[in-house]
């Protein structure tokens, strides 16, 4: 975890738990007050709230009993079950929890030395990028002298309750978090990676194939310290917290404990017989209700299972909200998966790492088209390359790439009635290998990735890419909308990730020595066909190279083959015009590259914009002797700098 965190409100646990030491008070925290205005930002309470300190609700308060389990938390009257699934989740990785609550034997009442508590506690939630740290007082909502929110299912267990006011906190009231989402809160525990799954819109239910893809994948996430959690979205015209005939409530968050292959029967020496069925066990926030269906807790099922198995995947059969589930009857029964990944970037670990890049940025609006930041999705196509763009390069022949674009959290904004997100999404394009500048028309570029544009506070992307250059641009769905993002990406080898803000070289003195650009090329070679056999197996290694002035770039090479694929892209910025672009034709070798053609451009403005095939030729002038082959090409040249 980095060293820097951010203060919310700027105030200093340790000073202000001092004072409250010094002048023998408990700490009132003045930044979120015990007022009906923490509690809500537009309902009226039913009854009046009372705020009461842990040690009026109990004789022995404490911030956690025998240590912290997902089997703590419940439910209060708020419709929070996502924050309640995420804790669940939380609790079952000490890592994890112990950065969301820092030295929490120091936090820990101490019976021993009641004179040095002072009624305040601090959490760290990761907000947009930074770790920042929360401090409350331990004045909590009750009624009758109960608890009205989130709370232990142990009397005087109050982690839960004091965690989740620090988050209310940072939302701005209790009731802004009423119906948010278990993986934003992961996320914010976390700073994980949150992926979510239509799980009916994948026919995950259906297709056996996918189905084990999405097993494996789970698995890998839980195995490497991911967290997990599911719902059933209630259909349109039915009611939410409704339960089905097999036990789940529609429209609540469930949190995923664990995820196993399970043998069926003993195995024997020399002989494999056992089945294994994939199982997955979820939690249900309530702590009680669960399903009933197959392997539920007292079904026929479990009596083919030895008790060694049992007792190793912890098998309970109280009524505690926990429950186990085959993974079809799971793909079958929920509609959404919420994933997040702890994305592993440590040098020292023996799982894959990841190299991360983080960009901050924002959607901006400005009348002037090359200063405006605010396009709008691909559908705008006059606006669209007015959005921020991001350039990464692919280094390996091919990449998995994972990309999360995150906005602000708007809760903070509920009390004026804009508390939900915005739709956003992203596009990815691989442009030419040398582009430096923002990309101004969409013309040899192909485009190779897009998002899915959803109304969620973070989209995921998971996408095999070559080698190559690429820009990615952040988008909101509709033109004009002005918020700020984060966009995360993690590659295998480093991606050297920027933002692109230049939209053409920029003039500095020396270009007035050295001349200025006059002319913007772009080239796309396709293709060459056709090329001189260069072995005995009657193929070559060809690859194209490209020069302009004094710079060139090369393809890869293209191996045991006459007729090579390259969708190779470059870009010039030109000072004299009149000199050529040359595109020549190489056979690799060990030794000694040879030359096989060349063909000679103009690419002057005028000249046909359409793919073209050009006849190879030897070295010299535009008209030196035709060799074997030909190259696919497409060329566009503007004099307008900021036109390509």
């Amino acid at each position: 975890m980095s060293s820097s965190v951010q203060l919310f409100r700027d105030q200093k646990y340790h000073e202000l738990k001092g004072q409250c030491i010094q002048q023998r008070r408990l700490f009132e925290d003045p930044e979120f007050p015990a007022s009906d205005e923490s509690l809500f930002y537009q309902s009226a309470p039913p009854r009046k709230v009372e705020w009461k300190r842990p040690k009026d609700l109990c004789e022995d308060p404490r911030l956690f009993v025998n240590g912290i389990s997902s089997h703590d938390l419940h439910q209060g009257t708020l419709g929070n079950c996502w924050f309640v699934a995420a804790c669940s989740c939380l609790a079952l990785r000490k890592t994890l929890w112990q950065q969301v609550i820092p030295d929490f034997n120091e936090q820990e009442w101490d019976p021993k030395t009641p004179e040095k508590y002072a009624g305040i506690f601090r959490f760290r939630f990761w907000c947009f990028g930074e770790w920042t740290e929360v401090v409350v007082d331990d004045l909590l909502p009750t009624m009758d002298g109960k608890l009205i929110y989130c709370h232990s299912n142990v009397e005087n267990e109050f982690w839960s309750a004091l965690l989740e006011k620090a988050y209310a906190k940072l939302a701005g009231s209790y009731e802004a978090l009423d119906g948010g989402s278990a993986a934003d809160a992961i996320v914010d525990f976390t700073g994980a990676v949150a992926e979510s799954i239509d799980l009916v819109q994948g026919k995950y239910g259906e297709i056996i194939s996918e189905q084990m893809k999405l097993f494996e994948d789970l698995l890998k996430v839980h195995k490497r310290g991911g967290l997990i959690s599911c719902s059933i979205t209630a259909s349109s015209g039915s009611a939410n917290e409704v339960e089905t005939e097999l036990g789940l409530v529609i429209g609540h968050a469930y949190s995923v404990t664990a995820i196993r292959k399970l043998r069926l029967g003993e195995r024997l020496i020399f002989s494999f017989k056992a089945e294994k069925l994939f199982m997955i066990r979820l939690r249900n926030p309530w702590g009680k209700r669960e399903w009933n269906g197959a392997w539920s807790d007292n079904s026929e099922e479990w009596k083919k299972v030895s008790n060694s198995e049992r007792k190793s995947l912890g098998l309970t059969l109280e009524n505690d909200g926990e429950f186990w589930m085959t993974f079809e009857d799971w793909c079958k029964n929920f509609t959404d998966v919420d994933i997040c990944r702890i994305v592993n970037t440590s040098y020292f670990s023996i799982h894959k790492t990841w190299e991360k890049k983080m960009m901050r940025g924002a959607w901006a609006k400005n009348s002037e088209p090359l200063l405006n930041r605010s396009g709008g999705c691909f559908d705008n196509k006059e606006t669209f390359l007015q959005n921020p763009q991001y350039i990464f390069d692919v280094k390996k022949t091919e990449d998995k790439v994972l990309v999360s674009l995150q906005q602000e959290d708007r809760r903070k904004y509920k009390k004026e009635g804009k508390g939900d997100s915005i739709p956003i999404g992203f596009e990815i394009f691989k442009v030419e290998d040398n582009r430096s500048y923002r990309l101004h028309k969409l013309t040899v570029q192909e485009r190779v990735a897009t998002s899915l544009y959803i109304n969620t506070r973070t989209v995921f992307l998971k996408r095999i890419l070559k080698q190559g250059r690429y820009i990615l641009i952040p988008t909101t769905y509709h033109p004009g909308i002005v918020t700020k993002f984060i966009l995360r990406l993690f590659t295998d080898v480093p991606s050297k990730l920027k933002e692109l803000k230049a939209d053409k070289p920029k003039m500095t003195c020396w270009s007035l020595l050295c001349g200025y650009p006059r002319r913007v090329t772009q080239i796309k070679i396709y293709s060459a066909e056709g090329l001189q056999k260069q072995d005995r197996s009657g193929g070559a290694d060809p690859y194209v190279l490209i020069k302009c002035e004094n710079q060139s770039l090369r393809s890869p090479v293209q191996h045991d083959t006459t007729s090579a694929i390259f969708d190779t892209q470059v870009i010039f910025y030109r000072k004299n015009i009149n000199s050529p672009i040359i595109v020549q034709v190489w056979n690799s070798n060990v030794l000694c590259d040879q030359f096989l053609g060349q063909a000679v451009l103009a690419a002057s403005p005028s000249d046909p914009r359409d793919r073209q095939p050009l006849q190879l030729r030897g070295r010299g002038s535009r008209e030196a002797a035709e060799v074997p082959g030909h190259i696919t090409v497409k060329v566009f040249s503007s004099d307008d700098l900021v036109e390509l």
